[in-house]
């Protein structure tokens, strides 16, 4: 399935435990409908610490680990660039037949990554 929401775009969460906050998102998951955004929807892990070896080439240390988790693509909407207010996206053909993402709040395009 396409999802019209790529990964970079700025979002707003409608609805959920962080409703009304705006992040970047940082990866995409279409397969499950869903996306991470950026200090948003803070999930702590337990981490197992690893042996000393690995540690000290940069392996993960042990300990709660504080990371994004995943937010279902129909609980956020991408931000319009021109008022920072939430919009719809409409897709668009270009004079050369190539598809354009399009804020439907004021018709600004937006940025492709």
């Amino acid at each position: 399935m396409a999802l019209k929401i790529r990964k970079g775009d700025t979002v707003q969460v409608m609805s959920g435990k962080d409703s009304g906050k705006q992040g970047r998102v940082l990866r995409v998951e279409p397969r499950k409908s869903r996306l991470f955004v950026e200090g948003l929807n803070i999930v702590k892990r337990h981490q197992r610490p690893r042996s000393m070896k690995d540690t000290q080439r940069g392996g993960k240390v042990g300990g709660v680990i504080e990371k994004e988790g995943p937010i279902h693509i129909s609980n956020v909407m991408v931000v319009d660039p021109g008022d920072d207010k939430p919009s719809r996206i409409r897709i668009e053909r270009g004079e050369d037949g190539t598809r354009q993402r399009v804020a439907a709040r004021s018709g600004t395009r937006l940025q492709e990554r």
